[in-house]
């Protein structure tokens, strides 16, 4: 049996009309999806009726597969000859563990195609009408976690050098650290009068 092909597809922000037409065009001939938490359910009924769907979300403190179990599971099923989509919320590279799977699938010599996706660090803030940048306030982003890894034995992120580098801040998965990084951010010279938006299910109607 010819090998398998692994697609590590960006599902866009929540809205499916800002699921890309490459996006859409290996849903709709795959064997199986294994899809997050984050993944719009209509778009799973673009796959066809009869392929597998996995379910492997995640949210703070509950993991539903672990990381290495959803790297060999995409392996496995790319080895049966499948084809096989990871659909993933937003960007596949943009805080999605993206790297980490393409990793894993290169290690174990499968073939596989990144299919960028709309990150909700700029559509989520443009559908709540508030652009990133603009001419005379913003001339500068930048996109950070606010959520990093519990393991590592320090934090990479330098809210230091953020508060004051550059104009607009876009901090994602940063809801329960959010008096935390405030608090570091003013006490590194950010304004306490910088106006701030908070978005949750950006693009979407819940």
């Amino acid at each position: 049996m010819d090998g398998g092909r692994v697609y590590l597809v960006g599902a866009g922000p929540g809205d499916p009309g800002l699921m890309t037409v490459r996006g859409l065009e290996v849903l709709r001939r795959a064997d199986v999806v294994v899809y997050d938490r984050l993944v719009n359910p209509a778009l799973l009924d673009e796959a066809p009726p009869g392929a597998l769907r996995l379910f492997a979300g995640k949210r703070a403190g509950d993991h539903c597969l672990p990381q290495e179990e959803i790297n060999a599971r995409l392996i496995e099923q790319a080895r049966r000859g499948r084809s096989v989509v990871r659909l993933k919320g937003g960007d596949p590279f943009v805080f999605g563990r993206g790297g980490e799977e393409a990793l894993a699938l290169a290690e174990a010599g499968i073939a596989f195609e990144v299919v960028p996706g709309v990150s909700a660090a700029v559509a989520a803030p443009a559908y709540a009408g508030i652009p990133v940048t603009h001419r005379g306030l913003s001339s500068s982003f930048a996109v950070v976690t606010g959520h990093e890894d519990p393991a590592k034995e320090r934090a990479d992120v330098d809210w230091g050098r953020l508060a004051t580098a550059v104009d607009t801040l876009v901090v994602l998965m940063g809801a329960q650290s959010l008096p935390r990084i405030a608090a570091e951010l003013v006490g590194h010279g950010r304004s306490p009068d910088t106006p701030v938006a908070l978005i949750r299910w950006g693009t979407t109607e819940a």
